[in-house]
Protein backbone atom coordinates (compact mmCIF):
# COMPACT_ATOMS: atom_id res chain seq x y z
CA UNK A 1 0.00 0.00 0.00
CA UNK A 2 1.29 3.61 -0.74
CA UNK A 3 0.43 6.01 1.68
CA UNK A 4 0.83 10.10 0.74
CA UNK A 5 0.08 13.05 2.52
CA UNK A 6 -1.52 15.98 0.44
CA UNK A 7 -1.35 19.29 1.80
CA UNK A 8 -4.17 21.63 0.39
CA UNK A 9 -4.67 25.46 0.52
CA UNK A 10 -7.93 26.08 0.09
CA UNK A 11 -10.21 29.25 -0.03
CA UNK A 12 -10.89 30.35 3.63
CA UNK A 13 -14.55 29.82 3.03
CA UNK A 14 -14.92 26.57 1.88
CA UNK A 15 -12.68 24.81 4.59
CA UNK A 16 -15.16 23.35 6.44
CA UNK A 17 -17.01 22.32 3.24
CA UNK A 18 -14.10 20.91 1.48
CA UNK A 19 -12.96 18.71 4.50
CA UNK A 20 -16.38 17.04 4.21
CA UNK A 21 -16.01 16.84 0.74
CA UNK A 22 -12.55 15.60 0.60
CA UNK A 23 -13.54 12.72 3.27
CA UNK A 24 -15.79 11.35 0.90
CA UNK A 25 -13.31 10.80 -1.94
CA UNK A 26 -12.38 6.98 -2.40
CA UNK A 27 -9.13 6.27 -1.31
CA UNK A 28 -8.68 9.56 0.59
CA UNK A 29 -8.78 7.56 4.68
CA UNK A 30 -8.44 11.01 6.64
CA UNK A 31 -8.94 14.64 6.26
CA UNK A 32 -7.38 17.24 9.29
CA UNK A 33 -7.34 21.20 9.36
CA UNK A 34 -4.40 22.62 10.40
CA UNK A 35 -2.39 25.59 11.31
CA UNK A 36 0.12 27.30 8.92
CA UNK A 37 0.82 27.65 5.30
CA UNK A 38 -1.85 24.93 4.30
CA UNK A 39 -5.13 24.65 5.42
CA UNK A 40 -6.00 20.67 5.01
CA UNK A 41 -4.28 17.20 5.17
CA UNK A 42 -5.96 14.88 3.22
CA UNK A 43 -4.52 10.93 3.86
CA UNK A 44 -4.47 9.08 0.63
CA UNK A 45 -3.89 5.35 0.64
CA UNK A 46 -3.70 3.26 -2.64
CA UNK A 47 -2.18 0.12 -4.24
CA UNK A 48 -0.51 1.94 -7.47
CA UNK A 49 0.86 5.30 -8.09
CA UNK A 50 -1.16 6.09 -11.10
CA UNK A 51 -4.24 5.81 -8.32
CA UNK A 52 -2.67 8.72 -6.75
CA UNK A 53 -2.08 10.52 -9.56
CA UNK A 54 -6.01 9.88 -10.20
CA UNK A 55 -7.08 11.26 -6.66
CA UNK A 56 -5.17 13.71 -6.60
CA UNK A 57 -5.35 15.94 -10.20
CA UNK A 58 -9.09 13.83 -10.55
CA UNK A 59 -10.48 14.13 -7.36
CA UNK A 60 -8.96 16.80 -5.08
CA UNK A 61 -7.82 19.48 -7.36
CA UNK A 62 -10.96 19.59 -8.70
CA UNK A 63 -13.03 20.55 -5.58
CA UNK A 64 -14.27 24.07 -5.76
CA UNK A 65 -11.83 26.16 -3.77
CA UNK A 66 -8.68 23.99 -3.98
CA UNK A 67 -6.07 26.91 -4.09
CA UNK A 68 -2.92 24.63 -4.39
CA UNK A 69 -1.41 21.04 -3.03
CA UNK A 70 1.36 19.78 -2.58
CA UNK A 71 1.83 15.77 -2.18
CA UNK A 72 4.56 13.84 -0.20
CA UNK A 73 4.79 9.82 -0.56
CA UNK A 74 5.40 7.68 2.10
CA UNK A 75 8.43 5.78 2.00
CA UNK A 76 7.65 3.93 5.32
CA UNK A 77 5.69 3.98 8.38
CA UNK A 78 6.98 4.23 11.82
CA UNK A 79 4.47 3.57 14.78
CA UNK A 80 4.31 2.66 18.80
CA UNK A 81 1.98 0.02 18.40
CA UNK A 82 2.29 -0.08 22.05
CA UNK A 83 0.59 3.66 22.11
CA UNK A 84 -2.15 4.43 24.29
CA UNK A 85 -4.04 7.77 24.56
CA UNK A 86 -3.89 8.64 28.04
CA UNK A 87 -6.31 12.11 28.74
CA UNK A 88 -6.89 11.85 32.31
Amino acid sequence: MISAVVLIEAEPARVADLAEELVELDRVSEVYSVTGDYDLVAMVRVQRHEELAEVVTEGISRLEGIRRTHSMVAFRAYRDADFVWDFD
